[in-house]
């Protein structure tokens, strides 16, 4: 990467968010923008511009940074839409793509968005199905670059968003990755650092083409981003 990284994130409250943020701290290579609904705390250290607005001006503060990337790490539960369809969409689908497309009618030509492991439009799943619906349709944008990642459960300390069912899965994680073998290996847990270092080492890739990673990839990804801190 021969020149900055200029990379603007949504989804900064979460926890690939966050992480996203802390990789960046100390680093000379990246230039990261937050873009957010509301004010939220930075990790300590961190040295970045983040602009509160209306979903619907996010469009315009795409235009005016004008970066190389965009890292959508935007995701919402179940349990905090109120276990409606319809309030889950409005941000795992509907906030998803119209940023995304708000994006690439600003000329920004590389996508690194967040999914999940088994994602599948045509799951019986409402998560999963919806996860895979909207990898299509951003797939279907034309981004000149569009990476998807696959995480399985992410471990990591999340802020003001307790799980407690996620938490005990976090817990027992050590023990049931040891199961996972072969083509299993996707389901395997994964810290939420490693997700966000392999979203910001792939924002920097120039090869054109629409890209899915799994578990391994995802790990391939976040050494190349180590890599280049070095």
């Amino acid at each position: 990467m021969s020149e900055i990284l200029r990379v603007v994130l949504v989804g900064s409250t979460g926890l690939v968010g966050r992480c996203v943020m802390q990789q960046c701290i100390g680093r000379g290579d990246v230039r990261l923008t937050g873009i957010s609904r509301r004010e939220i705390r930075l990790p300590q250290g961190a040295r970045m511009e983040m602009f509160v607005a209306d979903p619907g001006k996010w469009g315009e503060v795409i235009e005016a940074v004008r970066p190389t990337a965009l890292i959508c790490a935007l995701g919402s539960t179940w349990k905090k839409s109120g276990q409606d369809e319809d309030a889950f969409r409005a941000v795992d689908q509907q906030l998803v793509v119209n940023t995304a497309r708000a994006a690439r009618a600003a000329g920004v030509p590389r996508l690194v968005a967040v999914s999940s492991v088994g994602a599948d439009p045509l799951s019986k799943n409402f998560y999963l199905k919806v996860k895979g619906e909207v990898e299509t349709e951003l797939t279907q944008l034309r981004f000149n670059r569009c990476d998807i990642l696959r995480p399985g459960l992410l471990r990591g300390k999340r802020i003001d968003d307790p799980r407690g069912k996620e938490g005990l899965a976090q817990l027992a994680a050590p023990l049931t990755d040891l199961f996972m073998r072969g083509k299993m290996s996707v389901y395997r847990s994964i810290d939420a650092n490693i997700v966000a270092a392999a979203a910001l080492g792939l924002a920097g890739r120039r090869a054109a083409g629409r890209f899915t990673h799994d578990y391994d990839g995802i790990l391939r990804a976040a050494r190349e981003w180590d890599k280049l801190g070095t």
